[in-house]
């Protein structure tokens, strides 16, 4: 896929693309929301082969908090209205230009975002003209895996992937 190979810094929506979008509350417990695991140990493997992750998320939520902290997410940008300035903001304060980042999302108010990164990408249930926007699109919807599908595409394109693999695999690095 061209220029995947060249991704060092992907952004992520969370509602729709982390999760499948729901939002539950409870009188005790404020907020819930469910992640997934293949998302987690996808960013993980990213981070370890030296990309860098981070959120940039509408809405501003504890529980997105704790997510990132658990997974070691430094980069983390919530109740953003503006999506691509945001994403500006931490391109330059990386040092990484906006042509090495991939942005994933679901929704009309990631457009924006979607629309100056180099590599656009949208999760399978995303809004039509977010996936029109997109040159990569989840073969699952948000929540099920499709941020470490996405990570999975860029890390072959490196020619990293069997390598991030490779303690899993009993294989000596």
């Amino acid at each position: 896929m061209k220029d995947a190979g060249k991704i060092r810094l992907i952004l992520s929506d969370i509602d729709g693309v982390m999760t499948d979008g729901k939002i539950v509350y409870t009188e005790r417990c404020g907020e819930i929301k469910a992640f997934s695991a293949r998302d987690g140990f996808g960013i993980r493997l990213w981070m370890k082969t030296g990309g860098f992750f981070g959120v940039v998320t509408g809405r501003s939520s504890e529980v997105v908090r704790l997510r990132c902290n658990d997974l070691g997410v430094s980069i983390l940008e919530q109740g953003i209205l503006d999506k691509a300035e945001t994403v500006r903001q931490i391109t330059s304060r990386l040092g990484v230009s906006l042509d090495e980042t991939a942005f994933i999302g679901d929704d009309y108010p990631d457009l924006p975002a979607l629309k100056i990164v180099g590599f656009p990408a949208g999760v399978a249930d995303a809004a039509e003209e977010v996936r029109a926007s997109s040159v990569w699109v989840s073969d699952v919807p948000g929540g099920k895996g499709a941020v470490r599908q996405l990570i999975e595409t860029l890390l072959k394109a490196r020619g990293e992937w069997d390598r991030a693999l490779a303690f899993y695999r009993g294989e000596n690095v």
